[in-house]
């Protein structure tokens, strides 16, 4: 695909999104959480696991580690036991409990409400700190994710894997009203249709969108 002025950019961003939202309409973070600091939690355990993975854990994690002062002190051996089926416990252990350390010491025990503080905190990139802000906080944002790298790729939109570089192709034209649906409706579409192993063309709504459908005929 032709690079897009700013004005086609907008108009094809918007024809994805009005596509996929016919498709699925208003999505929300399918972590399970009743709070930011949940929603941390589960979204640094989802790095490498499914939602639903996660989503079997968490009850009785956030059972026993009501807050992040229960975080912050807690025996780091103690916690990757119970995040172990995540993958990757050690790492996700030390992040959450680095986090929470910060947000006890520095925030009163709250997380705060603004990327430049989340992306601070251990463990906590810029895609989960979108996450948590605009499903946490209700403050626009745009989290980019591997199946969100994947579609625009795919489509022919962007022609790289750096989430900033495409979150800031994103945000420069859609209205922020639709940033946090429209990452949920790509992740949703890169689940259920759009595959890695086997992308389900002839089902896809963006097919007569998609570069990857016009250069296999599928």
């Amino acid at each position: 695909m032709k690079k897009l002025s700013k004005k086609k950019r907008h108009e094809f961003l918007d024809a994805i999104y009005d596509l996929l939202f016919s498709q699925y309409g208003k999505l929300s973070c399918s972590l399970d959480h009743s709070n930011p600091l949940e929603l941390m939690v589960a979204t640094i355990l989802s790095a490498q696991c499914t939602d639903a993975r996660v989503n079997k854990i968490t009850p009785a994690l956030f059972k026993k580690y009501p807050t992040a002062h229960d975080y912050a002190i807690a025996n780091q051996e103690e916690l990757e036991d119970d995040i172990r089926s995540a993958g990757f416990f050690r790492n996700k252990a030390k992040s959450i409990i680095g986090a929470c350390q910060v947000i006890d010491q520095s925030y009163g025990g709250e997380l705060p409400n603004n990327l430049t503080d989340l992306v601070k905190l251990p463990g906590i990139g810029r895609k989960t700190a979108n996450v948590i802000l605009g499903d946490a906080f209700d403050v626009p944002g745009f989290p980019v994710d591997t199946h969100v790298t994947r579609l625009l790729n795919l489509i022919g939109l962007v022609k790289t894997d750096n989430a900033v570089k495409i979150e800031q192709f994103v945000i420069e034209v859609v209205d922020e009203a639709r940033w946090v649906n429209f990452s949920h409706l790509l992740i949703n579409h890169g689940r259920l249709v759009c595959v890695a192993r086997k992308p389900k063309c002839e089902q896809c709504v963006l097919n007569k969108k998609c570069e990857l459908n016009l250069k296999n005929n599928c």
